[in-house]
């Protein structure tokens, strides 16, 4: 039953709410990215970060802390305040680190309040110029056919070039010789000058090379096909298996109150509006999240179907990074 003394004691915890979300944010606002700046997730947050600035009043700014394929990152920002002035941008690698390190100082989806899915981008099968399969049926003719005989480069334990190249090896049922490069552009070198025969990259990487014919291109990874890439999807090509996306969204530490994820959600999805971004992400080939993805909800059931999907992937393969 209620008396006027449980009411008049409700009363500040009725009002806390709406204030809380009037007065954030109180100062600048920084965005965690994992990588290093210039690379596609710095591209990303910066462009996010300008957008969600103008609709919250308040400066967003974007820190790079490198290390540890994303995870020394991803512990700081899980071990902030949980204030929302202190965010993480993190791409599908997100995902994959849950299984991958089988010790972490968090939970990849419990230490995490996600505030809505960004951008998607293709990965693309590609090869060098003078590889002899004329198709995606032809490449996994190959691998099934020479296997370890062929190599395959990746930029590290955890990132998409390396789960896209484990999806490849697995729709041909062979295991390539793998090669680590330091980055995306020293493989794409290796890649174009023949002493590396296959690689599966983000289009935001390869696509300046696909158009001028310096190396082989066979599909993207995307359902639908990409603009300005005259390639059929893995779908198209017969290997559905193959689809992936190398996505991107923004976290804030777990705890963050409700009202302000919210208020956070709402900024990602006005700088998703925004016309300068939207023509950056055009030149990046990458597409941004529509308004339905870039929520909590959404974000929260993505993260959790994608650790679902990787792990068994993951585990087959029997590559961890500790």
């Amino acid at each position: 039953m209620l008396t006027r003394r449980t009411l008049l004691a409700a009363t500040p915890a009725l009002l806390a709410t709406p204030a809380l979300a009037e007065t954030f944010p109180t100062r600048s606002i920084t965005i965690t990215v994992p990588f290093a700046a210039g690379g596609p997730t710095d591209v990303v947050s910066r462009l996010v970060a300008e957008g969600m600035s103008k609709d919250l009043g308040q400066p967003v700014v974007v820190e790079n802390v490198t290390g540890a394929g994303g995870t020394i990152a991803a512990a700081r920002v899980a071990q902030a305040r949980p204030d929302g002035h202190t965010l993480l941008m993190h791409h599908i690698g997100h995902a994959s680190t849950a299984t991958l390190y089988r010790k972490l100082p968090y939970d990849v989806q419990e230490s995490f309040a996600p505030l809505g899915l960004v951008s998607d981008a293709a990965m693309t099968v590609v090869a060098r110029p003078d590889f002899p399969a004329a198709d995606l049926p032809g490449v996994l003719a190959a691998i099934k056919a020479q296997g370890d005989g062929l190599t395959l480069a990746h930029s590290g334990l955890g990132g998409a070039n390396q789960l896209c190249g484990m999806l490849l090896q697995r729709a041909a049922g062979r295991a390539l010789t793998t090669v680590v490069f330091r980055g995306s552009a020293p493989a794409i070198t290796d890649l174009m000058a023949g002493r590396i025969d296959l690689f599966c990259d983000q289009a935001t990487n390869t696509a300046p090379f696909i158009r001028d014919s310096r190396i082989k291109a066979y599909a993207v990874t995307l359902p639908q096909r990409v603009p300005g890439l005259d390639l059929p999807t893995t779908a198209e090509a017969g290997a559905p298996d193959l689809a992936m996306s190398t996505w991107h969204g923004l976290y804030a530490p777990a705890g963050t109150p409700a009202e302000i994820q919210e208020r956070l959600a709402t900024a990602i999805r006005a700088a998703l509006r925004e016309e300068r971004l939207l023509t950056r992400f055009a030149e990046l080939v990458t597409a941004p999240a529509s308004q339905e993805r870039a929520t909590p909800a959404r974000h929260r059931r993505h993260l959790a179907e994608e650790v679902a999907r990787w792990r068994p992937i993951i585990q087959e393969a029997g590559q961890y990074a500790d």
